[in-house]
């Protein structure tokens, strides 16, 4: 399953006409009952919104004041995610006639036009304070506070991140939740600017946008919005006519290959550091130990001590953290079968998780080899989220390059590269640019009309 969960606005997306119709809340049972999580993620003060909409436990979360407030419906806890602005804010408003003026737990709200007269108050006083606008409603709230802060933390409390998840919405102040969800959907009467952010457009409007998103969720897990979701995929380079080189946020396996001396380890690192700044989560495997001092991930094990699976699998239950597992302690021989311990477990974790979402294995011929150097049970049947490093594609198992979809071959030996691959697939190897310069590479993607591109990687920061 790609996504475990659903964010959804209320008013004007999950609610219509401030009210959630029958259709839609058996919708939300089923979307439930296949193992997903809710949230639901509203501008509006929770006690207005319990009054409003009773069936509130169906959500595991409740966002409310429009990222203020965290609300846990199962036992009824609440976390306030700010400070409240000063009382002599909401009072100087009074003073100078705002109105109607409503005073939340943080969020203090009013109606346009009032809004000039509330950025002056809030330059007045000093205080650091942002107006959010949501149809015709002005709200301010403490600077940085917003519903994508909060459903941040209320998907890390899940153990999921914003990849793992859909959000749908339709104004302005759902920008900032729908940028940091995998798929953005904009219900028809969202407005203008919501919809072009969007990757999907319901045909219907508000509730029954909804109907029709869960049923599309429930149908196929959106698979056939999946060639058009390009805003978190990851830069790897660019070809010599300028042209950007992504790998796909989700679902790809990428294959890094060339010689000693042809700079894997750094083209390894680039792309480990753009998987990390797109919030996406890694687990390294490392037989060599070549990326144990990288900074943004936590290395386990040593040279004289190899880590359990246990010890990588308690640092990925943060959705935040990367993983790296040190395996020089392991004997060369043994590798194949540390590996064959670990991929289950990973594998069970993405399933409850989506995570980790991108799995790297350094030297990978060490970690699954070719069948006359390992047993059939060590390699994997499915593989995605896979980014695979080694000298030569002819010392990997059959199976795993079967999987492969993109080919970085580096180094002057790429030509030899590219045909290693094609040899060990049984397909005919495309003429290649073998004239290299250091940091370029050959992409190829194999396929009847992919040709191979020359390309020059990005470096390392």
């Amino acid at each position: 399953m790609r996504y475990l969960a659903l964010a959804s606005d209320y008013d004007g997306t999950l609610a219509t006409g401030g009210q959630v119709g029958g259709e839609v809340l058996k919708a939300l049972k089923r979307l439930r009952d296949s193992g997903r999580r809710l949230l639901l993620v509203s501008g509006r003060e929770l006690g207005e919104l319990l009054e409003l909409f009773p069936h509130v436990r169906l959500f595991d979360r409740v966002i409310a004041e429009n990222g203020a407030l965290l609300y846990r419906p199962e036992s009824r806890e609440e976390k306030w995610l700010a400070e409240p602005p000063p009382e002599q804010f909401a009072q100087r408003l009074r003073e100078r006639g705002v109105a109607p003026l409503h005073q939340g737990g943080v969020i203090v709200a009013t109606r346009e036009p009032n809004e000039s007269i509330v950025l002056e108050t809030i330059r007045e006083l000093g205080l650091e304070l942002q107006v959010i606008f949501n149809k015709g409603a002005v709200m301010v709230l403490p600077s940085g506070v917003n519903k994508g802060t909060a459903l941040t933390v209320a998907l890390r409390e899940l153990g999921l991140s914003g990849h793992d998840c859909v959000g749908v919405g339709d104004a302005e102040n759902d920008h900032a939740f729908l940028s940091l969800c995998e798929c953005a959907v904009a219900v028809a009467n969202a407005l203008p600017t919501v919809q072009q952010q969007a990757d999907l457009v319901t045909r219907g409007a508000q509730g029954d946008g909804l109907l029709e998103l869960i049923a599309r969720l429930l149908e196929n897990d959106l698979a056939d919005l999946a060639p058009r979701l390009h805003r978190h995929d990851i830069p790897v380079g660019e070809t010599t006519d300028g042209s950007s080189v992504h790998l796909r946020g989700y679902g790809e396996v990428a294959l890094l290959a060339g010689p000693s001396a042809s700079a894997k380890s750094a083209a390894t690192t680039a792309i480990l550091e753009r998987i990390v700044d797109k919030a996406y989560q890694f687990c390294l495997l490392d037989p060599e130990g070549n990326h144990e001092s990288f900074p943004r991930a936590i290395s386990l094990g040593t040279r004289d001590r190899a880590p359990a699976a246990d010890e990588v699998l308690k640092v990925l239950i943060n959705p935040e953290e990367n993983a790296i597992a040190n395996l020089v302690a392991t004997p060369v021989q043994e590798r194949p079968s540390a590996f064959a311990s670990f991929w289950p477990r990973i594998q069970e974790m993405r399933a409850r998780t989506g995570r980790p979402h991108w799995i790297v294995l350094d030297e990978a011929h060490h970690l699954v080899p070719a069948p006359c150097r390992a047993a059939p049970e060590t390699v994997p049947r499915q593989m995605a989220g896979l980014l695979l490093v080694t000298d030569n594609p002819s010392h990997l198992a059959p199976a795993v390059l079967s999987s492969v979809r993109i080919l970085l071959a580096l180094g002057e030996g790429a030509e030899e590269t590219v045909r290693d691959f094609a040899r060990a697939l049984g397909i005919e190897a495309p003429a290649v640019d073998s004239s290299l310069e250091r940091a370029e590479a050959i992409l190829w993607r194999p396929g009847p009309s992919m040709a191979p591109v020359r390309m020059r990687l990005a470096r390392r920061t």
